[in-house]
């Protein structure tokens, strides 16, 4: 086998079909949080928050490394860079390389204004030229790790006869496609049915196709995989405050009417107060604390005294006054 057949597919050629991964987002599934969800029910691939290859590249990066912790227990991890500098996607995929990261994902699809001025993410796609530019550096970096890209089914109407095709000729190991353009951001329904022609476009190459928006758990997932004949399904809706949302992965993929595990109020709070001990202990020196309060609005909720209860958790500023409001909200309830 050769080196260039290796490296296309990697870790990606063991996992089951149709494979089920969790979405990169920002601010959220940082290394705290994967390490929660890969303890509570694992996905069968998880991605890094996206890091900027120019930051990265530049003399700021002590800044920047933090997003590129991981645990042995995360595996297959991959790291997502954006960017728009070929030299320096070379570069980051050399480190992601050193890092033992198991794969390399390019982000072609972020719509955030601010990367788009910097020529990155979605604003890719108006530069295909550029973008397959920045996939044979990543590549030469990478070595024999396989690289991956995320992408929108274009700009601002449907390219997917144009744009995909560009990006499939780089020969990468897979291709995360959000059904939607840069222009519709979140405002449509995600077009599966598109997503389903670019598995038909790649019919005959070994890149793998991921269908991503507007999946709500793993049986959507699963169903969405097979009514629309895509390798694997991307996720993130539903993480927040349920790093469960995985638990039943395995017995879903034998039944697709596989029940949930039971969760108590007492099995969420204390996920949630474990959850922050370890966002203390990982990301404390370097993240502010008040990223983890987006976290607690979706933990607490739906059970009397949330409200309060929310209110009282945005005035902690440690994972010790949180775990002590909970104790005593437990308490108070007699909830065990």
């Amino acid at each position: 086998m050769s080196r260039k057949t290796e490296r296309i597919g990697g870790f990606w050629d063991a996992l089951e079909k149709p494979i089920i991964a969790l979405a990169p987002m920002a601010d959220v599934t940082d290394a705290a949080f994967r390490r929660i969800i890969a303890k509570h029910g694992k996905p069968d691939v998880m991605f890094t928050q996206f890091v900027s290859c120019d930051g990265l590249e530049s003399s700021g990066r002590e800044a920047l490394l933090c997003d590129l912790l991981y645990s042995e227990a995360e595996r297959p991890i991959v790291a997502q860079f954006f960017g728009a500098k070929p030299e320096n996607f070379k570069k980051c995929a050399e480190r992601a390389r050193r890092l033992r990261f198991d794969g390399f994902d390019i982000n072609m699809g972020c719509p955030d204004r601010n990367i788009e001025k910097q020529g990155a993410g979605a604003a890719l796609m108006k530069n295909p030229n550029l973008a397959k530019e920045i996939i044979r550096a990543a590549k030469e970096g990478a070595g024999n790790m396989p690289v991956s890209v995320k992408i929108r089914i274009g700009y601002n109407k449907n390219e997917i006869e144009t744009w995909f095709p560009a990006i499939l000729e780089e020969e990468i190991a897979a291709i995360t496609v959000h059904g939607r353009t840069r222009k519709e951001m979140s405002k449509v329904s995600a077009h599966w049915d598109v997503i389903a022609r670019a598995k038909e476009l790649a019919k005959g190459t070994k890149t793998l196709i991921i269908g991503n928006g507007d999946v709500y758990g793993v049986e959507d997932a699963l169903e969405k995989a097979e009514k629309y004949g895509v390798d694997g399904v991307m996720l993130g809706r539903g993480i927040f405050g349920n790093p469960w949302l995985f638990a039943n992965l395995a017995s879903a993929k034998g039944d697709r009417h596989a029940p949930h595990p039971p969760l108590s109020i007492s099995d969420r709070l204390h996920a949630m107060v474990e959850h922050t001990q370890t966002f203390e202990r990982v990301l404390g020196g370097v993240k502010n604390f008040s990223i983890m309060k987006k976290h607690y609005k979706a933990y607490v909720n739906g059970f009397p005294g949330a409200l309060e209860l929310r209110a009282s958790l945005m005035e902690a500023n440690s994972a010790g006054e949180v775990a002590e409001k909970i104790d005593d909200f437990l308490r108070k309830k007699d909830i065990l």
